[in-house]
C-alpha cells in the first residue's frame, strides 16, 4: 500500500543495526549517539523546568530565549548578524531539513547533494516528489570533482543540500569547495540548505566554515544545526534553522504541520547551555579527537584501511584488506562473529557501488567501550591470517 516513491525508504540502517547489536549483545558503533550525558548544568536546568511547570506547548517558532541564544551563537562563533526573529526552533535538524525540502521543492524540481549522504536526505526528497542529483565523494579524501558538481546542476535545480562536517565520511569542506558550491547555486538561482550539526566537532586545527559567511550567500542560505550532538542529548531532538526571513517563513509553514512544537522544558535549558564558555566547545573537540585516534589506531591494527576523519563522530574504513568486497555483508555478520556493530556506507549512496566496500564506525563512546571494541576487532586480524 505504500506509495511508490517511498518504497525504498521503509526502514533505516540505524534501527536495523541497533536492533542487531541489542539482540547479539554487540558493542554498538553503528549509530551515532554518545553513551554519556551532556553538561550537568544543562541537565539540571531541564529538570528544574519540568518540575517548574514548563510542560505545555511552547511558542510555535520556539521560546524567545532560545531563538536569541541561537542568534548570539552565530555571532559569537562566526560573526554572523542574525535577527532572532529569523530563527525557527525545530524538532531536531532532521525536521528542519524535511520542512525546508518540502517547503521549497516539488515534482519536477531537482536537489543537488553529495553521496554518501545522511539517509533522511533521500527519503525527504522523495516525499517532496523531487529528484535527487547526487555528487560523489570518493576516498581517500572524500572530496568532489568540480566538473561532476557542475554537471549535477540544471535549469531544474531548486535546492542544494550541503552537510559539513560531513556524515558519514567525516570530511570537512574547505572555503574553496564551499565557494564553488555557492557560485553554482547563485548561477542557477538555487537555495542552499546547510546541515551543520557537527559544527563543533572539527579536528586537527581545521575550521568549520558556514556557507552563510561566504560573500553573497547569506541571502540564499538556510543554516540548520541542533543541540543533540554538541551537548550529547540526541534524544531531546531540538534543532533550529535560520536564514532570510522569506525562506524561514516558508519552512515554518511546513514545520507547523509536522510536529507543531516540541521540547518545551528543554528549550530554555539549551538557551543557557549555548552560552557555556569556549573551554566547553574546545574540550568537546579535543576529547572526540582523542577518541577518534583510539578507534582509528585499533581499526588499522585489526587490518582495516582507515580514512582520515576531519570532523563528526565517525571513521570510515575499507574492508577489502580483510577479504571482503561487500561492506553490507561484512556488517550483518560482524556482531555475531566479533561482537561489534557498524554500518555499511553503501546504504548512504544513490549509487551503492560507490561505497560498496566501505564501513562506518562511531567513536562517540566512553574510552572503555572503545577499548573493548578494539580488543574484539583485533580478532579479525587472526581471521585474515588463518
Amino acid at each position: 500500500m505504500l506509495v511508490e516513491r517511498m518504497r525504498a525508504h521503509t526502514s533505516t540502517i540505524f534501527a536495523e543495526m541497533s536492533a542487531l547489536a541489542l539482540r547479539t549483545g554487540a558493542i554498538n558503533l553503528g549509530q551515532g549517539f554518545p553513551d554519556t550525558d551532556g553538561p550537568p548544568s544543562l541537565l539540571s536546568d531541564a529538570a528544574a523546568n519540568i518540575h517548574g511547570g514548563l510542560n505545555q506547548y511552547p511558542p510555535g517558532v520556539g521560546v524567545p530565549e532560545l531563538r536569541s541564544a541561537v542568534a548570539e551563537h552565530q555571532r559569537r562563533f562566526y560573526g554572523l548578524d542574525v535577527d532572532p526573529d529569523t530563527v525557527l526552533i525545530t524538532t531536531g535538524a532532521t525536521e528542519a531539513i524535511a520542512a525546508a525540502v518540502l517547503a521549497l521543492c516539488g515534482p519536477g524540481d531537482e536537489v543537488v547533494t553529495f553521496q554518501p549522504y545522511y539517509d533522511s536526505y533521500a527519503a525527504t526528497i522523495a516525499l517532496a516528489g523531487a529528484e535527487l542529483r547526487a555528487v560523489a565523494l570518493r576516498p581517500p579524501s572524500f572530496g568532489f570533482d568540480p566538473d561532476e558538481l557542475r554537471a549535477a546542476f540544471s535549469s531544474r535545480t531548486r535546492l542544494v543540500l550541503v552537510n559539513t562536517p560531513h556524515n558519514p565520511t567525516g570530511t570537512v569542506f574547505d572555503r574553496e569547495q564551499l565557494t564553488l558550491i555557492g557560485e553554482l547555486a547563485a548561477e542557477h538561482d538555487a537555495v542552499v540548505v546547510t546541515d551543520e550539526v557537527y559544527e563543533h566537532m572539527v579536528y586537527d586545527g581545521r575550521a568549520h566554515v558556514p556557507m552563510a559567511t561566504l560573500p553573497g550567500l547569506a541571502d540564499r542560505t538556510l543554516t540548520i544545526s541542533s543541540v543533540g550532538k554538541t551537548f550529547s542529548v540526541t534524544g531531546w531532538k531540538v534543532g533550529w534553522v535560520n536564514g532570510p526571513a522569506e525562506l524561514v517563513h516558508a519552512v515554518r509553514a511546513v514545520k507547523q504541520f509536522l510536529t507543531y512544537v516540541s521540547g518545551a522544558p528543554f528549550q530554555p535549558a539549551i538557551a543557557a547551555a549555548l552560552a557555556l564558555p569556549d573551554s566547553f566547545y574546545t574540550g568537546l573537540a579535543t576529547d572526540l579527537q582523542r577518541k577518534r585516534d583510539l578507534l582509528s589506531d585499533g581499526l588499522r591494527e585489526a587490518g582495516f584501511t582507515v580514512f582520515d576523519t576531519a570532523g563528526t563522530y565517525f571513521v570510515v574504513t575499507d574492508v577489502t584488506a580483510l577479504g571482503f568486497t561487500d561492506g553490507a555483508e561484512f556488517c550483518w555478520t560482524l556482531p555475531e562473529r566479533i561482537g561489534v556493530a557498524a554500518v555499511p556506507v553503501s546504504v548512504f549512496c544513490a549509487d551503492p557501488d560507490l561505497g560498496r566496500s566501505l564501513v562506518r564506525f562511531a567513536f562517540c563512546k566512553r574510552d572503555e567501550v572503545l577499548e573493548e571494541a578494539v580488543s574484539r576487532l583485533a580478532a579479525l586480524r587472526t581471521e585474515v591470517r588463518a
